[in-house]
C-alpha cells in the first residue's frame, strides 16, 4: 500500500460582514463620509447672511466677486454718493431726472439704499418689495434710494422703472464710482441708515417682504405716526420678469 498524503482541514477566514474585513469596512465608511461632506459644500447656496431654515428660506444674490476684507461696517457713516464728473472733478450722483441725490439731504429720515441691476434675477424678484415698502412707509419718514450698477445705459434703467412704475428715487451709477466706494461684491446689496446717517444694517442679499418690514421698522424716525390705512395696505403680488 502506498502512502497517501495526510488530509488536513484549514478553517476558512471570514470577514466581519460577508467577505469584507474590518479595514475594508472602515475605509468604505470614510469614503462615504467624505463624499457626503463634499455634497453638502457644493449644494449650499452662496450669499446668505443668516442661517437658512425651513421656516425662513432666503434667495441668494448675484455674486460679482469675493467679499472685501475692508468693507463698510455697521455703525459707520457711509460715503456720500459721489461720482467723477465730465470735467474730472467729484460730482453728486443724480437721479434719472438729473436731480442730485445726497445722503446729507436725507438726514433725519430712515434711508434704504438698494444697489441693483435690471439684468439681475435676484434684483428683479425683490422689486415688488421695494416698490410696496417705499409707498407704505414714505409718510413715516422712509427714503428709498435705488442705485443701478453695470447697466448698458441709463435709458435701460429708465425703461425698467417705467415698466414697473417705481415711485422711489432711482439713480444710475454709470461710472461705477459709487459701486467701488461702497466696496460691493453682490447684487442686490442693501444698506439701512438711521436718521442720524449711520449704517444700521447691511444685507448682501434680496429682501423678502417680512425681512424688509423688520429692517425698516427698526430705523424709522421716532414720533412719526402711520397714515390712516397705511399699515394695512396689502403688498402687490406682481413680480417683474427678466
Amino acid at each position: 500500500m502506498t502512502d497517501r498524503p495526510e488530509f488536513t482541514h484549514r478553517r476558512v477566514r471570514r470577514g466581519l460582514i460577508g467577505p469584507f474585513g474590518g479595514r475594508q469596512l472602515l475605509a468604505g465608511a470614510i469614503v462615504i463620509l467624505v463624499a457626503g461632506v463634499l455634497l453638502v459644500i457644493v449644494t449650499t447656496p452662496l450669499g446668505s447672511v443668516n442661517p437658512i431654515s425651513p421656516n425662513d428660506p432666503q434667495a441668494t444674490p448675484y455674486l460679482l466677486g469675493a467679499a472685501p476684507t475692508n468693507g463698510l461696517r455697521v455703525g459707520e457713516v457711509p460715503p456720500e454718493l459721489t461720482i467723477t464728473g465730465p470735467n474730472g472733478q467729484p460730482a453728486s450722483l443724480t437721479d434719472l431726472d438729473g436731480r442730485p441725490v445726497r445722503l446729507a439731504d436725507l438726514r433725519g429720515k430712515a434711508v434704504w439704499i438698494n444697489f441693483w441691476a435690471s439684468w439681475c434675477p435676484p434684483c428683479q424678484s425683490e422689486t415688488p418689495v421695494l416698490r410696496d415698502i417705499a409707498d407704505r412707509y414714505r409718510d413715516r419718514g422712509l427714503a428709498v434710494v435705488g442705485i443701478s450698477v453695470q447697466e448698458s445705459s441709463p435709458s435701460n434703467v429708465a425703461a425698467y422703472v417705467a415698466k414697473y412704475q417705481l415711485g422711489y428715487t432711482i439713480a444710475a451709477d454709470s461710472t461705477g464710482d459709487v459701486f467701488r466706494s461702497y466696496r460691493l461684491y453682490a447684487l442686490p446689496t442693501q444698506f439701512f441708515l438711521g436718521p442720524e446717517g449711520a449704517i444700521r444694517a447691511i444685507v448682501p442679499a434680496p429682501m423678502s417682504m417680512t425681512r424688509a418690514i423688520a429692517q425698516v421698522e427698526a430705523i424709522l424716525p421716532s414720533g412719526v405716526s402711520p397714515a390712516p390705512g397705511a399699515a394695512s395696505a396689502a403688498p402687490s403680488a406682481a413680480s417683474p420678469g427678466p
